[in-house]
């Protein structure tokens, strides 16, 4: 994974892309009962969105519209459709990113992502692979969890009332 070549051409950068690169293909190689080709999901997706869900980015704080959704509905995941997260969940964080304290029964895996130099917890849509973000002990009750969601990574399915 370090070579040479990854140190010299790119210092740290090259070393932090190499540890990016690496964890990207593991998850990749994990099966899911959603799968589709790389070129499938380029096809299915915006560029933010596979950035997000195939290559675990993240998108910038409070540039999501889901950061400021707030009506009764179900967050899905945008690469598959699979219901992820109630609205009651829900919470402001003040981090710029849709925040829930809990998601919907079997919806989601939590992973260590030892990228940048740290230990979290990131989190995937279990029928799919794809990344949505990760999840932190900082939350409200009853959970004390935060799930720091990307909002690219998900669509808003609102309730009719």
């Amino acid at each position: 994974m370090f070579t040479r070549r990854t140190v010299g051409a790119g210092g740290i950068a090259g070393v932090v892309l190499a540890l990016w690169r690496g964890a990207a293909r593991a998850e990749a190689t994990r099966q899911f009962p959603v799968a589709f080709s790389d070129a499938e999901w380029r096809k299915r997706l915006t560029p933010e969105q596979y950035d997000v869900l195939r290559r675990s980015g993240t998108e910038r704080p409070f540039s999501s519209a889901l950061n400021d959704e707030h009506r009764r509905g179900v967050f899905a995941c945008a690469g598959c459709q699979a219901q992820l997260f109630s609205s009651a969940a829900k919470f402001d964080s003040g981090t710029g990113w849709p925040s829930f304290w809990e998601p919907l029964a079997g919806s989601v895996g939590v992973e260590a992502d030892r990228t940048f130099g740290m230990t979290r917890s990131a989190v995937h849509c279990n029928q799919c692979g794809g990344h949505l973000g990760h999840v932190f002990n900082d939350g409200p009750k009853p959970t004390g969890l935060r799930y720091c969601m990307n909002g690219a990574a998900m669509r808003f399915d609102p309730i009719a009332s």
